[in-house]
């Protein structure tokens, strides 16, 4: 039987860094890189796109500080944190297709890229709280 409620050194390591990476993003929804991040707000959400920067940031501050300090629900916010990814991807997308400079991505190319690094984000919320192992577990 796999034990997933136990992680590596390495796993909490990712973990932290993750968590730490979703506060520092997020407090950036909500403070010097508001303008940036309003550039990937799709046009066609129904909502300000001010609202959805600034929603998108609170809920990445949580998200990180789950990912740091709610250790033993690490497997359920491994999966939240990982649909996060998901939801914010169209965003990523978007800023693609309209071609939109934000965060220093001023060309289809690093754009492109941008879109390949999302899925390593899924990834590593899944394996950094064993979320995956737990799944593959039942």
């Amino acid at each position: 039987m796999n034990d997933y409620r136990k992680t590596s050194t390495g796993q909490t390591i990712g973990r932290v860094i993750l968590g730490a990476f979703l506060i520092f993003a997020g407090t950036g929804h909500l403070t010097w890189s508001r303008v940036e991040f309003l550039a990937q707000v799709p046009k066609w959400l129904p909502l300000s796109g001010d609202l959805v920067v600034v929603l998108s940031g609170i809920v990445e501050i949580l998200l990180g500080l789950s990912l740091i300090v709610l250790s033993k629900q690490r497997v359920l916010v491994g999966w939240v944190v990982a649909s996060f990814f998901v939801l914010v991807f169209p965003g990523n997308i978007s800023q693609y297709i309209t071609h939109t400079d934000a965060f220093g991505l001023n060309s289809d190319l690093s754009r492109g890229i941008r879109l390949l690094f999302q899925p390593v984000l899924v990834v590593w919320a899944l394996w950094c709280t064993n979320a995956w192992k737990a799944w593959r577990g039942r």
